[in-house]
């Protein structure tokens, strides 16, 4: 009887454990790690926005822009990547490229060379100064390169537009074979004319650079524009306006506009032309467009040579350096169109 006791206990105690056991398993809710799907994601976001350098024969390259294009920013290499090698230090690009940074390149500037084509490459290639890129007058569909667009050409010298001076700096230069003008005893100016051939060269490459730096139109310009008091190229007879019409390069004036401002300009130069407060005005407005130009309420040499640089870009037909009553409308029109910002 003992036994049997002792055998139906030790089953009911079994039977006891097994029963807890269950009843645990069955309630045991285990807890949930919550993980965002971050690695996955950001793996996905950074190839969709930074694309992968490419390598040619071991020289990396990165040629897409991931920046904001409407802030003049752009992240593109049009060259090979140049990177550092320190000594005992592996450079990486695991973050490469940054968002922000933009070009170098600000500005184009158009030049002439009054040599012939051989001496002009010659000169440029061989002495202190040179351009990117010299346009022939060979009749032929070859533009030469003789400086990389990631360097500094020596082409500029000495020169301002707007808040920027020494724009060898931050511009790409273009010298166009011309031989730019021969001089009267007066010191009046005959300027030599383009070949359309170098007219068509000129615009398909300023297109080009222009849109791949975004350039804008108010920084496509003369030497004489950034240089007035020393330069004159590439003078009158460079067809801006056929540039601005026919292909959407540099900047030109709204005509309506001219002609609405031409009735107070022709007042303005009838009757206030030699008062000191009309001169600093006009030098204040040359000055806004982008000259580097000292108001001083004086018609003197340098606002002379300033206002025919404005004529040889903006008003060929007449280039005396005197603020007649179309320059001036021209000028009050220009400064309409394309403000400082």
């Amino acid at each position: 009887m003992r036994k049997t006791l002792y055998i139906i206990s030790l089953s009911t105690l079994v039977f006891s454990c097994t029963s807890k056991k269950n009843i645990k398993k069955n309630t045991y809710r285990p807890k949930t790690t919550v993980t965002q799907p971050k690695t996955v994601t950001n793996s996905t976001s950074q190839e969709k926005i930074k694309p992968q350098i490419t390598k040619e024969s071991g020289v990396e390259f990165f040629t897409t822009n991931i920046a904001d294009i409407t802030k003049n920013d752009n992240t593109a290499s049009y060259g090979s990547i140049v990177s550092a090698k320190p000594a005992g230090y592996k450079v990486v690009k695991t973050h490469f490229p940054a968002i922000a940074q933009n070009f170098r390149q600000k500005y184009l500037i158009l030049h002439y060379t009054v040599l012939p084509d051989d001496k002009s490459v010659t000169v440029l290639t061989q002495q202190g100064v040179s351009a990117h890129y010299l346009v022939n007058n060979l009749g032929d569909n070859e533009i030469y390169q003789l400086v990389d667009e990631n360097k500094r050409s020596y082409h500029a010298g000495v020169s301002a537009w707007r808040a920027d001076k020494n724009l060898n700096d931050t511009s790409i230069g273009i010298e166009i074979v011309n031989m730019g003008y021969t001089a009267d005893a007066t010191g009046a100016k005959t300027f030599q004319p383009f070949s359309d051939d170098q007219v068509k060269k000129v615009a398909a490459l300023a297109k080009d650079i222009v849109t791949r730096y975004n350039i804008p139109a108010t920084n496509v310009l003369a030497h004489s524009d950034i240089a007035p008091t020393r330069k004159q190229d590439p003078g009158p007879q460079f067809p801006w306006k056929k540039l601005y019409d026919e292909y959407q390069i540099g900047m030109w004036y709204d005509e309506a506009a001219k002609q609405s401002l031409l009735t107070s300009a022709q007042t303005d130069v009838s009757t206030r032309y030699n008062e000191s407060p009309f001169i600093f005005l006009v030098q204040t407005a040359l000055q806004k467009f982008g000259y580097e130009v000292f108001p001083n309420g004086k018609w003197d040499d340098a606002t002379k040579k300033t206002i025919e640089a404005l004529q040889y870009h903006f008003r060929p037909q007449n280039y005396n350096g005197i603020m007649d009553a179309e320059t001036w409308a021209i000028l009050q029109a220009l400064n309409q169109k394309y403000p400082t910002k």
